[in-house]
């Protein structure tokens, strides 16, 4: 079962993609490759079960159980060795990035308090984009009442765009509401 941006991508955003960068194939439009959600969780030095929790409620929001990622340099400043697990991340291909994307843009920055359009600097001059969620509540799936700590993740939206212009466009047709 394809999602409802998946189906809205490939029947109106191909064709208003080749007429504004006049491509001559649609092959040559721009789609999504992966979304890659982040969790870093610093205090994880100190008190080891706070990964669990991050775990468990990033699969709950993505639909996918995370990695664990670990150090790969001693910061004496930060008490952190190499190799201690500081994070956690999620990639999401196909259909389930679809459904994240779609719950995302629809329902979850919706729900943002004084919510005025994402950030349009978050691109990397290859066709990549990252933004930042400053809490993890905006999800529907989030239990207010059974969280430890509100937590934040980055999401980076990976396409194959040559451009930053190209990959804005795509993500504005897909929905994803940039600040003016």
């Amino acid at each position: 079962m394809a999602s409802r941006l998946k189906e809205y991508y490939q029947q109106n955003i191909v064709p208003a993609l080749m007429e504004k960068f006049k491509y001559s194939n649609p092959m040559q439009v721009p789609v999504l490759k992966k979304v890659v959600v982040n969790m870093g969780l610093g205090e994880a030095i100190q008190n080891p079960k706070i990964l669990d929790s991050a775990q468990q409620e990033m699969a709950v929001i993505t639909g996918q159980w995370p990695v664990l990622r670990k150090a790969r340099k001693s910061i004496a400043s930060f008490k952190l060795r190499e190799g201690m697990t500081i994070g956690c991340k999620v990639t999401l291909r196909r259909d389930t990035m679809f459904f994240f994307l779609d719950k995302l843009i629809n329902v979850a920055l919706p729900r943002v308090r004084d919510f005025r359009g994402v950030n349009p600097k978050g691109f990397d001059g290859r066709g990549n984009f990252s933004m930042g969620i400053k809490e993890q509540i905006i999800f529907p799936e989030i239990n207010y009442d059974k969280i430890e700590k509100i937590r934040g993740m980055n999401i980076t939206i990976v396409t194959t765009a040559n451009t930053d212009e190209e990959a804005r466009e795509l993500l504005t047709n897909l929905g994803i509401p940039f600040r003016k």
